[in-house]
């Protein structure tokens, strides 16, 4: 899956613009429901360039997927998670809430990844590569998706092992 994708370079410009002018100015910040994950796939970029780390995308209804839900408490909110994500990945969350509105440039940059990563069913963790080629558009380096693990152990294996395929095709 590797490949340019425009619509969501500029899903995710519009988001940026939008937030540089101000016309977001009137709506709280919106953040993620734990700490250490970002909303803004902007963001997530910055920082996995300056790391070097893939990022690692949570495609989640927070408010009404059960398995999403089960995959938060048994595995994301655990310190042995948040302890392996430091070092490994930059995360993100992308939610798609039904009793409560995201911020209209969030909710424009989620439908924009869903579509983009085919996400058909929740949760759904995409780790990749995103980078952008010389007129600035996004390129995305898909190393692997998986949903539902039990535990902190299966899930980083999973996730290490589609890292470290990674590491290897590229070089």
């Amino acid at each position: 899956m590797k490949k340019l994708i425009i619509l969501t370079f500029s899903i995710l410009m519009l988001n940026a613009v939008m937030a540089q002018t101000g016309v977001l100015s009137n709506v709280p910040e919106y953040k993620a429901h734990a700490e250490g994950w970002e909303v803004d796939i902007n963001k997530a970029y910055e920082i996995s360039k300056k790391t070097g780390k893939p990022i690692m995308a949570n495609f989640t209804g927070s408010d009404w997927c059960g398995w999403c839900k089960k995959l938060k408490y048994e595995v994301f909110d655990k310190a042995e998670f948040k302890t392996w994500a430091d070092k490994n990945v930059v995360l993100v969350e992308l939610d798609y809430p039904r009793r409560f509105k995201l911020p209209p440039n969030i909710q424009q940059q989620n439908a924009g990844l869903a579509q983009t990563f085919k996400v058909t069913g929740y949760p759904t963790i995409w780790v990749f590569n995103l980078g952008k080629d010389d007129k600035g558009q996004y390129t995305i380096s898909a190393l692997g998706k998986t949903g539902y693990v039990k535990g902190v152990a299966g899930f980083t294996k999973g996730v290490d092992e589609m890292i470290a395929k990674g590491k290897a095709s590229a070089q």
